[in-house]
């Protein structure tokens, strides 16, 4: 859907939907999402398990990102120490600035808006990464 950004360009947001965790029920390849040098960017939710610990970034790369992450590829790091690393939802940006505020948006929300966010999408918090390999 078509929306006016915060700086007032159009951009699209796009959410994975219940059924099948593609964006719009269509068929996406979130591993390869580069078309002539502009990027999608992605604001995503990443969980310990149902109701577990919540983490909320934004990438260009959805699916290195995530796979990163359940690498531990930086054990110090917050997801690392408390084992968060299931992509239970995300969204795509045409513009990072656009991103990068929803990013912040989330991260000022209450903890249970973000838990109704994730299980109106993704109600068993099914690990949305898997539909990418």
């Amino acid at each position: 859907m078509g929306k006016k950004g915060a700086f007032g360009i159009s951009h699209f947001v796009i959410c994975h939907s219940r059924a099948g965790g593609n964006p719009g029920g269509r068929s996406r390849d979130v591993k390869n999402k580069k078309m002539s040098q502009e990027y999608i960017y992605y604001v995503y939710i990443l969980s310990s398990k149902r109701n577990g610990t919540l983490y909320i970034g934004v990438t260009n790369d959805l699916f290195n990102r995530s796979f990163q992450h359940k690498l531990k590829q930086n054990p110090d790091s917050f997801t690392a120490k408390y084992n968060v690393n299931k992509l239970v939802y995300f969204e795509e940006y045409q513009y990072i600035q656009d991103a990068i505020l929803r990013e912040t948006q989330l991260k000022k929300w209450n903890r249970q808006w973000k838990i109704r966010l994730i299980e109106e999408n993704n109600p068993t918090w099914r690990d949305l990464f898997l539909d990418m390999i």
